[in-house]
Formats: structure tokens, C-alpha cells, sequence
């Protein structure tokens, strides 16, 4: 059985890409809560929980490119145990998130998604839920999103255009 979590806190650094030996993307980064308290004299904050978070793979790098310190985020991912000797040979541990999904947390502001470009031979998703939308990467990596109209019109002529 996994055991599953999920966070809402602020990031506390910013965060650096790195590739594994075998040439896997990957991040690891901190994540702060801290809870309001309501005292007496009015509120005041609790202890910051702090967790590590590690993300792997495409999740890696989309992480590297738009998450950054103070941002606040919502982590999911598998509850993980990590083990490590130190110098002096003495036995560490400690629990990470291994994420499967990171994003902003709009209760706290606003965002923009942006898709990466996908491959015809390649599709992100089953064809039956994907939207009718035709998507264009020009030369500076900017990607156009047109809607394709159905049968009524219901969303005739409408464009989004995204920096990739």
C-alpha cells in the first residue's frame, strides 16, 4: 500500500535542475506551511513545518521553469523515507514527498499554463476528451491555441497565444 500526501505551503529557495547519472531530470525543494494561531491578544503564527520535496522526469523540468522562491504551491505525490550516512558514518533519515503533481496555489494569486508542444505521433491525452484546438509553434517558441469550432459556432474565432 502508498501511502499518498498532500501540501499547501510557500517554497523556500530557489529551485536548481539537476540530471541524475542515468540522465533523469530532477528537483528537490523545500516547502514551508506555517499555521495561524489565534491567542488571547489575536493571531499569531505556529512552527513552520517544513518538507523536502523531489520531482523527476518532465515534472522535473516544468517545476525548474515556473516555480520559484515564495511561490506558493500545492505538492502531491508519494509519502517517501530517505536514508543517508555522514561523514563521521552516522545513519539520517527523513521524509520526502515524491511529487507526481506540483502547481500554484490560486487561493493565494493568479497563474498562467502554458502546454508544451506535442507531437502529432504523440498525443497528451485520449482523443475522445482532448479539445478540438489547433496549436502552432513559431520560430521564438511562442504557442498559438485556436479553438475549433463546432457545429453551432459555440466558440467561433477564438485564439490564446501563450509564451512557451
Amino acid at each position: 500500500m502508498e501511502s499518498t500526501m498532500t501540501l499547501t505551503g510557500y517554497v523556500g529557495h530557489n529551485i536548481e535542475l539537476k540530471q541524475t547519472n542515468g540522465g533523469v531530470s530532477t528537483v528537490s525543494f523545500r516547502v514551508g506551511s506555517t499555521p495561524r494561531i489565534r491567542t488571547q491578544d489575536g493571531w499569531t503564527d505556529g512552527v513552520t513545518t517544513w518538507m523536502t520535496i523531489v520531482c523527476y522526469r518532465a515534472l522535473a523540468e516544468h517545476v525548474a521553469r515556473c516555480v520559484y522562491k515564495g511561490d506558493p504551491v500545492i505538492v502531491h505525490g508519494k509519502v517517501r523515507t530517505q536514508s543517508w550516512a555522514d561523514s563521521t558514518g552516522a545513519q539520517h533519515e527523513r521524509m520526502v514527498i515524491e511529487a507526481g503533481a506540483v502547481g500554484h496555489d490560486l487561493s493565494r494569486g493568479v497563474s498562467a499554463f502554458a502546454r508544451p508542444a506535442v507531437h502529432v505521433d504523440q498525443p497528451s491525452m485520449p482523443a475522445e476528451v482532448a479539445p478540438d484546438r489547433r496549436e502552432l509553434v513559431d520560430d521564438d517558441g511562442v504557442i498559438t491555441t485556436s479553438f475549433v469550432p463546432d457545429e453551432d459556432g459555440a466558440m467561433a474565432d477564438e485564439e490564446l497565444v501563450l509564451a512557451a
